[in-house]
């Protein structure tokens, strides 16, 4: 994957190179060659995220799909010959942008540990089909294209069009998509669902790039349609971010396996202990119990611990849980904000993509800090804190 994903970034440089150097006519006559490249791009990334990486998700494989369509279409636009055909790959490369923002959108709310319900996922499918209907229904139907005609340049074919009154649909299509991303990332931020800014900039930083793009083309009259490399820096950038996450994740989960391992084996009972050390180890716990005992008779009365000697110590408790309540890693805030969320530990595993191994590390680490033994005592000393009885 990192040698396709070099020779990528070798490539596409020289595509723009390709657009932005000579006569327009030369411009025309190599647009169909750069088509061709972008698409055999996007199906090499296609297969290599198919054969490479052993994870796959689900809506990766969506958005790598929906690029290598795209790019199909306008290789087959710019070398059809008749109307009906270059009607037909519009279509499909239609197919591709519309179910394209629906797979960044989610690929983006699973980096930001959002998560959301199965038919409002429906919904979302729903609404980009019939959105793609209405982009396909030229030339049977007047709506979104009131007339369109098929022109060669150079060798080149073009679509004239001339936009009719439900185009704009798309276009609010796209836009929405595009405000749902930012809003999402944003929120995730402030939120602390995100922790990292840096992997917050280059999530709105993809994002806004494609938009930036997409404005160029509806306000430029360009030869060449530059979403087609945009969308293949996306897809690279997401899936670089994906596999520093997978990374990541697996690195948590060796550490906590590791320290889990020590754990045990520090619990284990000591076998090679020989018996003049254990007869002193239980001479000084039998000394130690005396002492304890002559303690406790020594004392005036057997009285229960006073209610103001509980009400310090529970004070004394609830101050150093606050604390250190900042010194919480984003990892354990993260996990500590889903408890006080009500999240079970199926949930909590889910939503931070995790092993239990892991969150088995991070409760420790958070119950250590914070000066409990369980996570009830956290979430009943969080609610006093919060004014909940």
């Amino acid at each position: 994957m990192k040698t396709i994903l070099k020779s990528i970034g070798i490539v596409l440089p020289l595509l723009f190179s390709f657009t932005a150097c000579g006569p327009i006519g030369e411009k025309s006559a190599s647009m169909i060659i750069i088509y061709g490249v972008t698409a055999v791009l996007s199906l090499l990334l296609l297969i290599g995220y198919c054969c490479l990486v052993q994870k796959k998700n689900l809506w990766y494989l969506l958005l790598y799909s929906c690029v290598f369509i795209i790019n199909a279409g306008y290789f087959c636009l710019g070398s059809s010959q008749t109307l009906a055909e270059a009607l037909l790959a519009n279509r499909i490369s239609y197919l591709g942008s519309v179910f394209l923002p629906l797979s960044m959108l989610m690929i983006i709310l699973g980096q930001t540990h959002f998560r959301i319900s199965k038919w409002l996922t429906g919904i979302l499918f729903g609404v980009s089909a019939v959105v793609f209907l209405i982009a396909a229904s030229p030339p049977y139907l007047d709506i979104y294209y009131s007339a369109v005609s098929l022109e060669t340049i150079n060798g080149v074919s073009v679509l004239q069009k001339v936009y009719g009154p439900w185009h704009c649909i798309y276009l609010y299509y796209l836009m929405l998509y595009f405000g749902a991303m930012v809003a999402v990332i944003l929120h995730a931020r402030f939120s602390r669902k995100m922790t990292s800014t840096l992997h917050a900039v280059m999530l709105v930083m993809v994002v806004f790039v494609n938009i930036g793009v997409w404005l160029i083309e509806q306000l430029v009259q360009l030869d060449f349609e530059m979403l087609s490399v945009s969308y293949i820096f996306s897809e690279l950038f997401l899936l670089g971010m994906y596999l520093l996450m997978q990374e990541q994740t697996q690195s948590e989960a060796e550490t906590a396996a590791e320290l889990s391992i020590i754990s045990e084996k520090m619990n284990q009972p000591e076998e090679s202990v020989d018996s003049a050390e254990s007869t002193e180890i239980a001479e000084v716990n039998h000394l130690e119990e005396q002492s304890v005992s002559k303690e406790t008779l020594e004392q005036p009365s057997a009285e229960p611990i006073p209610a103001v000697q509980q009400i310090a110590d529970e004070t004394e408790q609830i101050r150093l849980f606050c604390e250190n309540l900042s010194k919480l890693t984003p990892t354990e805030r993260m996990i500590y904000d889903l408890y006080l969320a009500g999240r079970s530990t199926k949930e909590v595993l889910a939503e931070m993509n995790i092993k239990e191994n892991t969150l088995k590390y991070h409760n420790k680490n958070i119950y250590s800090k914070l000066g409990v033994s369980s996570r009830r005592e956290l979430v009943r000393i969080a609610g006093m804190l919060r004014g909940e009885k």
